[in-house]
């Protein structure tokens, strides 16, 4: 099997497609907005399109200003979400569970956690990821 690097927009249409029909799609992600649980470029995200997205799922969205993102939920509202990468320490995107286009089932090869303890540390997150950083 080949490895191509493609264009963020190009790659998650295609993705986005595949999930809508019923496929599992794994592909690397890029970036470090979800450090430590997954390291842009290294590891890989297996994603599926589930009927409910529930506080602790990561997702794929598709955000309004049509940017696409893979971060945690952290907070549902009826139909809005509201999202942060967990390597983040500020800012949150909100979206519309309609805007999900999969969420995580497995981070190489192993089930995703549902980071509610890591989303409980927000206020020594800061911390942790300098140390981490400074450990890879």
């Amino acid at each position: 099997m080949e490895n191509r690097i493609l264009p963020n927009d190009v790659l998650l249409e295609e993705v986005g497609a595949l999930l809508t029909e019923g496929r599992e799609v794994a592909f690397t992600p890029k970036g470090t907005s979800m450090l430590p649980f997954i390291r842009g470029g290294r590891d890989s995200v297996t994603l599926k399109k589930l009927g409910k997205v529930e506080v602790g799922d990561i997702v794929l969205a598709r955000l309004p200003d049509a940017r696409y993102v893979l971060h945690r939920v952290i907070g549902v509202n009826g139909d809005d979400l509201e999202i942060m990468g967990d390597g983040n320490l500020v800012g949150t995107e909100k979206c519309k569970v309609a805007d999900v286009m999969g969420t995580a089932v497995l981070i190489n090869k192993h089930r995703p956690a549902r980071g509610w303890l890591w989303r409980r540390l927000k206020p020594i997150r800061r911390y942790l990821l300098g140390i981490y950083r400074r450990l890879i």
